[in-house]
């Protein structure tokens, strides 16, 4: 038990190390494990090629995943031998049952179905919804937005370390422009509010706030990168 929890700290080790988000995290330490458990326990360096095609198959025939299921947990063990173990596994030519995917009719809201949806929307979520048509967001990326990834004077919003960890600029819709700031001005003057009241403390991401542990509080740099949450 103790050496199974020792490489699972280490997988979380190595994805925080290179940036993955929290979720990332969270379902490849699940498959992990169960590709542990399925296996009696066996610490993966001593299984390989035929344990990993059994244990896809058993997902495909018995549990009957979806096929991105099925890829997610193929995903993991990747990431386990090649990243943490620091096994090379191109020459294992994995083949297993593969879950069968189902081939859907595409479905595409007319523009009159759209603008009713964006209309009937509440109020304190309608810029995010908008926000996320607009611009193509996900729904992380758009509640991760900061004021410092606008830029009104270019009108453009700046995605930083996304689900494929590639950065990116999008086009800042002018409809929603007049709204952004506004929004905006209303979080900067509850942001001064919360320090004036002794709150107001912002997340600073990563080593910054071990580098600098009073910036959180201080009105100049909180205010620069104080989370421009939609309300």
């Amino acid at each position: 038990m103790e050496v199974k929890k020792k490489l699972l700290n280490l997988v979380r080790d190595k994805i925080r190390f290179k940036h993955y988000s929290y979720s990332t995290e969270r379902t490849y330490v699940h498959w992990i494990k169960h590709y542990i458990f399925f296996h009696n326990k066996k610490h993966p360096i001593e299984m390989s090629k035929v344990e990993i095609e059994a244990y896809l198959t058993k997902l495909a025939t018995q549990d009957r995943v979806s096929p991105t299921t099925q890829n997610q947990a193929f995903s993991a063990l990747l990431f386990l031998y090649k990243e943490v173990l620091g096994i090379d596994m191109s020459e294992w030519n994995i083949q297993a049952l593969r879950a069968q995917e189902r081939k859907h009719i595409p479905v595409v809201l007319t523009k009159d179905e759209v603008r009713s949806v964006l209309q009937n929307i509440p109020m304190e979520y309608s810029l995010l919804v908008h926000l996320m048509y607009g611009c193509g967001l996900r729904m992380n990326e758009v509640l991760s937005l900061r004021i410092k990834d606008i830029d009104f004077g270019f009108n453009k919003i700046y995605i930083w370390d996304s689900k494929s960890l590639k950065d990116r600029t999008l086009p800042l819709p002018l409809k929603l422009k007049q709204q952004l700031l506004s929004q905006v001005e209303l979080v900067t003057n509850l942001h001064k509010q919360d320090l004036g009241n002794g709150y107001g403390s912002v997340y600073i991401p990563y080593a910054l706030e071990k580098k600098y542990p009073k910036s959180k509080l201080e009105t100049k740099l909180a205010n620069a990168v104080c989370e421009a949450k939609v309300s």
